[in-house]
C-alpha cells in the first residue's frame, strides 16, 4: 500500500468501505491504544504532581485522537439502509 497517495473516502452510495482503509483504522487504532497504554503508565507511576498532569493530558488527547478515529470510519461507511 502506498502511503504517499490520498485515499478516497467512500461516499453515501458506496457499498462499503476500502479493504485499505479498514487496514489504515486498524493500524491507526493499535498504535493509539500503544500510546494510551504507556501514558496510563506513566501516570500511574508519576512521581509528581506536574508530571502525572503531562500523562493525564496525553491519556485524554489520545482518547480524544481513538474518538476522531472511530467518528471518521463512521462517516467513511454507508448509511444504513
Amino acid at each position: 500500500m502506498n502511503l504517499s497517495q490520498p485515499i478516497h473516502v467512500p461516499g453515501p452510495d458506496a457499498p462499503h468501505t476500502s479493504p485499505d482503509l479498514r487496514v489504515l483504522f486498524h493500524q491507526l487504532n493499535n498504535q493509539l491504544g500503544i500510546i494510551l497504554a504507556h501514558a496510563e503508565l506513566l501516570e500511574a507511576k508519576a512521581l509528581d504532581e506536574v508530571n502525572r498532569a503531562r500523562a493525564e493530558q496525553v491519556v485524554t488527547s489520545v482518547l480524544d485522537a481513538m474518538g476522531t478515529a472511530r467518528e471518521i470510519r463512521r462517516r467513511s461507511e454507508p448509511a444504513a439502509v
